[in-house]
């Protein structure tokens, strides 16, 4: 037996043995899917295969690369520079350079990145005098992009009607002439996008005959690496290649196909054995990550699904704690527990932060995780995106905010003078610059008399309506608290409706992001203290705390730091401790994948997906409550809690217990409790702290809100007996003015949240 056959198990080794005709290795989380998938390419090169004749695709340069290392590792040369080994788009893109002017285009092309071919579309929608906030260019570009990779050119686009009658509802019928000119400006230019690596590499084989019969002969034996996530175009090009010999291998795991967004499609891997009617199948199912209590709950979670390969993952491993699923009261008391828990097993069992991770549905939710961690000064790392307060628009809107509080805040009023854009262009801002620093002044007092450095014509106007638009808000300052000025910013200014009218998958994450800060600033304007007590809720002091929250120095993330992501982001990772956060209906599953079962169970793919991640603790948490649209909303646990056995549960409560620390502690100490010392000590200062200055009645008895009415008299646990003197807001929203007399005076507190009992 070949030494790099030694340490594979039975179903690895049957997998790397198999020589001829096509095969499907059904790899579940865990299973040491790259091990098998680089131990197979090195054994058919041991075998006498020309590395010249394989021909083995990933989805990054990452995998790629460390494929080629193991591969040069276990041979111990250097044949494994030969492989053609890559990603699609790299592999293809060679091929492209060799072939090209098959189809009219030269060996050197351009490959056009992003940004690009999004600036090629402006010039279009220019050209065509259509408006640019409907034909925004990365709507179009990603249109253009989905039809590309299931292999529509322009005109299929054009002649579709379904694509037709989608563009027309959506008031954008020119796409299809666009999607005509980009192509014909690209191929004009001698470019391709990044889409077309695929696109013109199907072009080609289909139709050019000798270049298909030279790389049908040429790759022997073709290997696909997360097979689950090909697209059409993948899916296409790689039947043509592989008709010849066959000699087709993939490995992928259907329970994990989650990037449909994407294009993907988990029907070619789901059909693969009708493509091969002698397809050998091979299951890797033992997995070497995670406790069997955590396997066993990603089991009967993904049995619920109807279209799938049937698998069982089993292990070795220990039986591990069982899952715990917290409900808090809030996304903000969520933030919290999380941030307290890391805090707590730190202290307890020596975790590093690094083996902690925080895996959400949207990018939207990362805000309460941020917040709560920087409070503790625990260093988070977000993957696949930015810091919720370092996004374009959350800056965006913020910028606003400033401004309103501060109009003389240069950088700010630079940032957002244009946008959305209301006709002041850069000569403008140029003079208002010049002019400021010319006379010693700012460049708000500049605005206050634009006819004095030319401005005329419709830039004069604009500036005009900023200014008194800026001034609408200001006046705002003295009676609107934070929440209802950043409503009407957002609404007045246009930037919501911005980003509301993109609908492309970053224009609604960007979109969410707005609403998610729109939430926060509401959250903030009704939430009392510990006592019940509602502060100052200005959009000054609302200001104050984001800057002071966001400046915390957060440097040393890269170093040892909680890992912040999405669940497709965290695809292909494992931590010993993962948070899986915002288990509730319309969040995870996703309001969209409601009503169509496909949908539903690629989000049921997803929870399969982030409970895998987990090697040994795994915490399942949901608020009761978000704010949404600036309303307080009453959240249903997420549906695929009920598929989770309950004798792999451990139920928590938490809420109100962690809005009570001022510290930052929430830990719920039990009598069974091996806790620190110190620990113990900091729980014990905390409740010391707590004791209320009033002694409640021997009778006290906590009254149920709705039926707090005005002329009541009331107790409150630290404050005494008041009367209700006025009652506002409606429902969960119910705000009481209560006097307490010559000690405490006038208080508004939120009956929600305050324990009063009526006294009679």
């Amino acid at each position: 037996m070949q030494v790099y056959l030694e340490d594979l198990n039975e179903q690895q080794r049957a997998a790397v043995l198999h020589i001829n005709g096509p095969l499907m290795i059904v790899a579940g989380a865990g299973s040491g899917k790259t091990k098998v998938l680089t131990t197979r390419i090195a054994h058919l090169m041991h075998q006498g295969v020309d590395p010249f004749n394989i021909l083995a695709l990933t989805f990054t340069n990452k995998a790629a690369t460390e494929m080629k290392e193991r591969i040069e590792r276990i041979l111990g040369n250097n044949d494994a520079r030969n492989l053609y080994i890559g990603t699609f788009h790299s592999v293809f893109a060679k091929i492209l350079r060799a072939e090209a002017t098959k189809i009219g285009y030269p060996s050197n092309f351009t490959i056009y990145d992003t940004d690009d071919a999004k600036s090629i579309i402006k010039e279009i929608v220019k050209d065509l005098n259509l408006d640019d906030k409907i034909y925004k260019p990365a709507f179009v570009y990603n249109r253009i992009s989905a039809a590309k990779n299931s292999l529509l050119n322009a005109a299929a686009y054009i002649n579709d009607s379904v694509i037709q009658q989608e563009d027309a509802r959506g008031n954008r019928p020119m796409i299809g002439e666009i999607y005509l000119r980009y192509e014909n400006k690209c191929f004009k230019n001698g470019a391709m996008d990044f889409d077309d690596l695929l696109f013109k590499m199907f072009t080609i084989l289909h139709a050019a005959p000798d270049v298909l019969a030279k790389y049908q002969h040429r790759f022997k034996y073709i290997l696909i690496d997360e097979y689950q996530d090909t697209n059409v175009a993948q899916y296409q090009i790689i039947k043509m290649l592989g008709a010849v010999n066959e000699n087709i291998c993939v490995v992928g795991d259907d329970a994990q196909s989650i990037y449909s967004f994407r294009g993907a499609t988990v029907k070619n891997i789901l059909q693969f054995e009708k493509d091969y009617e002698d397809t050998k199948v091979i299951k890797l199912e033992q997995n070497y990550r995670s406790s069997k209590s955590i396997l066993e709950v990603a089991n009967t979670i993904i049995s619920n699904n109807k279209n799938q390969i049937k698998k069982s993952l089993w292990t070795d491993n220990e039986h591990g704690e069982k899952i715990k699923v917290v409900r808090t009261l809030t996304d903000n008391d969520e933030g919290r527990f999380v941030a307290d828990t890391i805090t707590e097993l730190k202290l307890r069992n020596h975790y590093d932060n690094k083996d902690f991770a925080i895996l959400y549905r949207t990018n939207a939710q990362s805000r309460s995780f941020e917040e709560s961690l920087r409070k503790m000064n625990i260093p988070y790392k977000l993957y696949g995106g930015v810091s919720f307060y370092q996004r374009k628009e959350i800056k965006d809107l913020l910028a606003y905010l400033r401004l309103v509080v501060n109009p003389n805040d240069e950088e700010n009023l630079k940032r957002i003078i244009n946008y959305p854009v209301r006709g002041i262009g850069k000569s403008s801002i140029d003079r208002m610059v010049l002019a400021a620093n010319t006379h010693g002044i700012t460049m708000w007092e500049v605005l206050q008399t634009p006819t004095s450095i030319g401005l005329k014509g419709a830039a004069l106007a604009a500036a005009e309506n900023f200014v008194v638009m800026l001034k609408s808000f200001q006046s705002m300052l003295e009676k609107e608290n934070a929440y209802d000025i950043a409503f009407a910013v957002g609404k007045q200014t246009g930037l919501v409706a911005e980003l509301y009218n993109d609908k492309s998958v970053e224009g609604l994450a960007r979109y969410e992001n707005i609403q998610a800060l729109l939430n926060s600033i509401k959250e903030y304007t009704e939430t009392p203290d510990e006592e019940g007590e509602l502060h100052d809720k200005s959009l000054g002091n609302y200001l104050q705390q984001i800057t002071l929250l966001t400046d915390v120095n957060n440097d040393d993330a890269d170093k040892d730091a909680v890992s912040l992501m999405t669940i497709h982001a965290a695809k292909g990772l494992e931590f010993p401790c993962v948070f899986s956060v915002g288990l509730e209906e319309n969040l995870f599953p996703s309001a969209m994948s409601l009503y169509d079962r496909a949908d539903l169970e690629e989000e049921r793919r997803l929870f399969y997906v982030v409970v895998t991640r987990a090697k040994s603790k795994l915490w399942i948490s949901y608020a009761n409550t978000r704010y949404r649209f600036g309303s307080l909303i009453q959240n249903d646990p997420s549906r695929f809690l009920d598929e989770i056995p309950e004798p792999y549960l451990d139920k928590t409560f938490t809420g109100s217990a962690s809005k009570s620390n001022n510290s930052g502690l929430g830990i719920q100490f039990r009598a069974d409790d091996k806790t620190p010392s110190s620990l113990k000590k900091l729980s014990e200062k905390i409740q010391q702290q707590a004791i209320p200055a009033h002694t409640p009645s021997a009778n006290f008895t906590i009254a149920d809100p709705s039926e707090i009415e005005v002329g009541q008299k009331v107790e409150h646990q630290k404050f005494g007996i008041g009367t209700v003197s006025a009652i506002e807001g409606a429902s969960n929203n119910r705000i009481a003015h209560i006097d307490f007399g010559a000690g405490n005076g006038l208080k508004k507190i939120m009956l929600n949240f305050a324990k009063l009992s009526i006294v009679k």
